[in-house]
């Protein structure tokens, strides 16, 4: 199968990705689970992709509990610690599917390495009913139309043949099961290709615009900013919303000023540390120097 011509930074040459220039294990030493063809088209044509059933039950549960104590007794944790990226919940930040599903469509290999993620974060939050009531009660669609919209604030989404890339991502990590249409969230499917302008139906929950999904605990959702999408209003009796919303942005570009406090960073394995480094591209791979002799062409100029 022939390869995506993809442009370089220099001249209009094509990229070539080599066998080292993305990473193949996380900072745990857990191999990257790579997409399968179907799932990379799913995601393409629909701009969003639910792999169920990923965490088993022992990490779910420190998860859940540990997600809760953060947002409901924060005082019982270490002030650095009072985060959603902190304890069991750190290992979501590059779980080996979320670091195969962002190396397909958000890594640059020129700003990567085996031991650096070519991509970082933007945030993490937890969606919670009792925590959060006004995302969890109040229907709101927003974006869309990515394929066309500029990168000012990275809701964009580029495609040419055999390649796509995904500027803004959410990684929603489901800690408790989702029923459908009682909770989670609604997807406008094809929304972030969009050509004409939504219709007044995208304003009703439950126009055949949106679809939205079930999943047990455990589960991860992937989606581009650049589809419409909304809250949905949660109705689920049987238990509670636990979602940890979980943020990604290409290197050289910035949503928000979030960032986790420097001491969790600092106890991160150096590899998750790469996550948080700064918002710029020269010379931000650790280990690699614009110019030098290990690496000339790793960072665009």
């Amino acid at each position: 199968m022939s390869e995506a011509y993809v442009v370089d930074k220099n001249l209009g040459v094509k990229m070539e990705v080599g066998a080292g220039d993305l990473p193949r294990v996380n900072a745990d030493g857990d191999p990257v689970v790579e997409l399968t063809q179907e799932q990379k088209y799913l995601f393409d044509a629909r701009g969003w992709l639910l792999v169920p059933g990923v965490l088993g039950d022992d990490e779910i549960a420190a998860m859940r509990d540990f997600a809760l104590r953060v947002q409901n007794d924060p005082e019982s944790l270490p002030e650095h610690e009072r985060s959603q990226v902190a304890g069991p919940l750190e290992k979501l930040t590059d779980h080996p599917v979320v670091v195969g599903f962002l190396n397909e469509f958000l890594a640059f290999p020129h700003l990567s390495s085996p031991t650096c993620y070519g991509f970082r974060m933007e945030g993490s939050n937890l969606r919670n009913p009792a925590a959060t009531p006004e995302r969890e009660g109040q229907f709101g669609p927003h974006n869309g139309s990515g394929l066309f919209r500029f990168a000012y604030d990275s809701h964009h989404y580029q495609s040419i043949p055999g390649k796509s890339f995904s500027g803004l991502t959410r990684v929603v990590w489901e800690l408790a099961p989702v029923k459908y249409h009682q909770g989670g969230t609604l997807l406008a499917t094809g929304s972030h290709k969009a050509a004409y302008t939504a219709p007044e139906s995208i304003q009703d929950p439950h126009s055949a615009v949106w679809d939205t999904y079930e999943c047990p605990a455990g589960s991860v959702l992937f989606f581009t900013e650049a589809l419409a999408h909304s809250t949905c209003p949660w109705t689920n009796v049987e238990n509670e919303r636990v979602g940890i919303f979980n943020l990604y942005n290409s290197v050289g570009s910035r949503w928000s000023a979030w960032n986790p406090p420097e001491k969790l960073i600092d106890q991160m394995p150096p590899m998750r540390q790469t996550l948080f480094r700064g918002t710029h591209c020269a010379n931000n791979v650790p280990g690699f120097h614009y110019g030098g002799q290990n690496h000339v062409d790793r960072q665009p100029t």
